[in-house]
């Protein structure tokens, strides 16, 4: 069966070498500069050797960086929302510059590609964050990521991956886009919703997805398990409680589970588009665009963008452009007068709401309690109950 959706770009782009050029760049990496990745970075590495950030073929340039903050838009005009940057202190870059080369490696030291430096340039750090993330308030994580642990100076250039990242958990379901679309070739779905998360899948999630599920063919559950915030629940229990939720309430005929590398960077409108992009290159047709996509509440608890941002920076651009349909959705709950999942755009006008807060919800789980079976499965309840007692 033929593919049904063209990567971003149209290429999905392959940057692992084999064979003899790996073995010639790993031996000349032993003597050339090297540069350590923090873990987003190393997560960024690992999409762009599998295709996962096509049409990015490496690290940004001036001109790549400069045309996605100020329009959302690569020099050749393709839409780019997010910067993939590699950016350190002047004192740890040198006089690394056009035509150098610069080894890349993991926080243990071992070499996972080599930099092809096409040029230095200034990195400005507030600028970055104020455009990308809306604020330069270090209480966002984004924010803090690009001024703690980035620099002034940029290298941008192609990478050639010589060792894919060995990860030590959830090997069976790290697909990348080329085995996903092998998959839903034979699966034979020709359309596929994706949902994104980095929360286990409460009630209102499984009807949105259940929603979606009727208009395509398949349903990738694809949650990110690259670097999240600290109080973010960790990935390892978060994959539980979708195994059991899959297991025990949707079709197995129609549903995938696989994960996203990507680390997370809280960049709400901007990272909705970076995340339905990113499923294009994965093959998938359609994406799922909720409330406050990619949000994150400051330190006061209120967020730093608005309700419905994510789903209205879509409007800035044609649907061919973007080459994936947009499947968007209001908040969603469970209402007690008419016994079922409703939305605000559903729900009569003397709705009334099962909810539960999310402190409220902590502490129950904490004594061992399971929420209203209208908020939550018992199920994924019960594996959240395990790992905060394990805790």
């Amino acid at each position: 069966m033929a593919e049904t959706i063209a990567p971003h770009g149209g290429t999905l782009i392959n940057r692992e070498v084999t064979g003899a050029q790996r073995q010639s760049l790993l031996e000349k990496a032993e003597k050339l500069p090297k540069i350590r990745l923090h873990d987003f970075e190393v997560s960024d590495l690992d999409m762009l050797a599998c295709g996962a950030l096509s049409p990015l073929q490496g690290f940004m340039g001036k001109a790549e960086l400069e045309g996605t903050l100020e329009a959302m838009r690569l020099p050749n005009g393709s839409i780019w929302s997010l910067p993939i940057v590699l950016a350190r202190p002047k004192d740890q870059v040198g006089r690394v510059g056009a035509g150098d080369e610069v080894a890349l490696t993991d926080a243990d030291g071992n070499v996972l590609a080599v930099l092809h430096v096409e040029e230095q340039y200034e990195h400005d750090q507030d600028r970055h964050a104020k455009l990308a993330f809306g604020t330069g308030d270090e209480g966002h994580p984004g924010v803090a990521r690009i001024k703690g642990l980035m620099g002034n100076v940029g290298l941008g250039g192609k990478v050639s991956v010589v060792n894919r990242v060995k990860y030590k958990d959830f090997n069976e379901h790290r697909l990348d886009p080329a085995q996903t679309r092998a998959k839903f070739a034979e699966l034979g779905w020709k359309t596929v919703v994706a949902f994104q998360t980095r929360n286990p899948i409460h009630r209102a999630h499984e009807y949105l997805t259940k929603v979606a599920l009727e208009i395509v063919d398949g349903l990738l559950v694809h949650p990110l398990v690259g670097d999240t915030k600290g109080d973010d629940v960790p990935a390892a229990v978060r994959m539980e409680c979708y195994k059991v939720l899959l297991e025990n309430y949707y079709p197995k005929k129609s549903v995938m589970l696989s994960v996203f590398p990507a680390a997370m960077r809280y960049g709400g409108p901007r990272e909705a588009i970076f995340h339905a992009l990113c499923r294009k290159n994965y093959g998938v047709t359609h994406f799922i665009v909720g409330r406050d996509h990619a949000g994150v509440k400051d330190r006061e608890g209120k967020s730093y963008y608005g309700d419905y941002d994510a789903q209205n920076i879509f409007e800035r651009f044609k649907p061919e452009e973007l080459g994936i349909q947009i499947f968007k959705f209001e908040h969603t709950y469970f209402d007690k007068r008419t016994g079922g999942m409703v939305s605000f755009k559903t729900a009569p006008a003397n709705a009334e709401a099962v909810s539960v807060s999310g402190t409220k919800l902590r502490e129950m789980l904490q004594k061992g309690e399971i929420p209203p079976p209208e908020v939550t499965r018992p199920e994924v309840a019960q594996v959240l109950i395990k790992a905060m007692r394990a805790k």
